[in-house]
């Protein structure tokens, strides 16, 4: 898939580590999100800063509000951060891709660009991968549980039916798949295959790649700024057909063994 056209805007340093690679990079997909950025980069900051060496990975995916003026601004205080951006919008999923194509830590983690998300979770997503025995690790998805929702009752019935119908037909044992807390390694990441709205789905993928998923129980908050980009009849239109599409990358999955002679 295009990226829109892919303007790098700078590759600064991780936080506590001015040289070498970071530990950890966390990918942040907005679209017209002006408002939130800001506040949940004061955020991040207090909940990472002298505990790992980080960058934080923006990805504006195709704004025109002030979103591209405030990350430019914000680049200039917060030397960890980088920015990219897609010319014309791509999607949640692709955003996502880019942004941890464009990382460069060995571990991943993701957060949504409304502030609805908490950055005080990641050190314990980070924790919860790190006491998982090594060989494990490389395969290893940690999913944020969304188990107290701020959204509107529309919002949640919709998506606990929508999981309710997703864990049935996949078995992917994933309560919230659609949190946008997650936490997982690079390389997996870019093993498996890409689509559009591929974000939903990935423990499902990271099933069908051999590896395992853990669930968190994570904070959610209200949207305090801005107004979200997607409905829930979108979110139900767009699904069927990935969900159709993910039943049949599961039944086609191989992992096999490898030995070196």
């Amino acid at each position: 898939m295009s990226d829109g056209g892919l303007i790098d805007g700078g590759l600064s340093g991780g936080g506590g580590a001015a040289e070498g690679v970071p530990e950890l990079a966390v990918v942040v997909p907005v679209k017209n999100e002006a408002e939130n950025i800001r506040p949940l980069l004061d955020e991040i900051r207090a909940a990472l800063d002298g505990r790992f060496a980080f960058e934080v990975v923006y990805v504006d995916d195709g704004s025109d509000d002030a979103t591209p003026a405030v990350l430019a601004a914000a680049r200039a205080e917060f030397p960890w951060l980088r920015v990219v951006r897609h010319r014309a919008s791509c999607g949640q999923s692709q955003a996502v891709a880019t942004g941890v194509r464009h990382a460069r830590a060995p571990l991943i983690a993701t957060l949504d660009g409304d502030g609805q998300n908490d950055p005080a979770d990641l050190p314990a997503l980070v924790a919860c991968w790190r006491v998982a025995p090594a060989a494990e690790r490389d395969k290893l998805l940690i999913a944020g549980w969304r188990a107290k929702r701020q959204d509107t009752a529309s919002r949640r019935i919709a998506s606990r039916l929508a999981n309710a119908i997703r864990a049935g037909l996949l078995g992917d044992d994933t309560p919230d798949t659609g949190c946008g807390t997650k936490l997982f390694p690079r390389a997996l990441f870019l093993d498996l295959p890409r689509f559009d709205h591929m974000h939903r789905f990935l423990p499902a993928l990271v099933l069908r790649a051999g590896g395992r998923v853990v669930s968190v129980k994570v904070n959610h908050r209200p949207r305090e700024r801005g107004r979200s980009n997607y409905s829930n009849l979108r979110r139900a239109l767009v699904g069927l057909p990935d969900l159709l599409g993910v039943m049949w990358l599961m039944r086609r999955a191989r992992n096999p063994e490898v030995e070196l002679p």
